[in-house]
C-alpha cells in the first residue's frame, strides 16, 4: 500500500516498516542503453545489435542487467527518503533479473522499507529496503534488497 508523498531526509529512527512509495515512470531509450555500453565497456551484441538481440529471442536491444540495478538507485535517490541523512550504501541482496528491459520500455520503482536497527556506530542506523523495477505491463523486470547506513535523530544534521 502506498504511504502518501515521500518524507524527505529520514533518520533511521522514522523508518516504518511496510511503508511503500512508487517513483514517477521513467522511459528507456537505445541512446541510454548504448551510454551505459560506452561507459561500462560491455559491448555485448544483446545491448548494441539489435539483429542479434532479435535472434536471441529479444524485441530489440536490451538494457544491462546493471544499468537497471543503477537506474534503481536513481529513482530511489530522486524520491529524497534520506536527502540528506545518508551515509552509504551497505550493499545489495536478493538481486534478480526477472525480464529484459528493452528500449521503449517504461519503468517506475516500487520501494518498500523492511526493517531498521541501530548500528554499532552510535548515530547511525542499518535501514533495509525492498525495491522493484516495474515495467509498463506491471512486470517485476528486477526485484532487489538494500542495505543503507543512514544519520540517527542525535546526529542529524542542523
Amino acid at each position: 500500500m502506498l504511504s502518501g508523498p515521500a518524507p524527505r531526509s529520514l533518520c533511521w529512527e522514522d523508518v516504518q516498516p511496510g511503508q511503500e512509495w512508487r517513483t514517477d515512470e521513467h522511459a528507456i531509450t537505445a541512446e541510454e542503453i548504448a551510454a551505459f555500453a560506452a561507459l561500462t565497456r560491455d559491448h555485448h551484441p544483446l545491448h548494441t545489435e539489435e539483429a542479434y538481440a532479435r535472434a536471441r529471442g529479444f524485441g530489440g536491444v536490451i538494457a544491462h542487467g546493471l544499468f537497471g540495478l543503477a537506474l534503481m538507485e536513481g529513482l530511489k535517490t530522486e524520491l529524497r527518503l534520506y536527502e540528506t541523512t545518508s551515509i552509504a550504501s551497505l550493499g545489495w541482496d536478493k538481486v534478480r533479473f526477472r525480464c529484459a528491459i528493452l528500449a521503449g520500455d517504461r519503468v517506475h520503482l516500487r520501494f518498500r522499507f523492511l526493517s531498521a536497527r541501530p548500528s554499532r556506530e552510535a548515530g547511525r542506523g542499518v535501514v533495509m529496503e525492498s525495491l522493484e523495477l516495474i515495467n509498463q505491463h506491471g512486470e517485476a523486470v528486477i526485484t532487489a534488497e538494500h542495505a543503507a547506513l543512514v544519520l540517527g535523530r542525535d546526529a542529524r544534521p542542523a
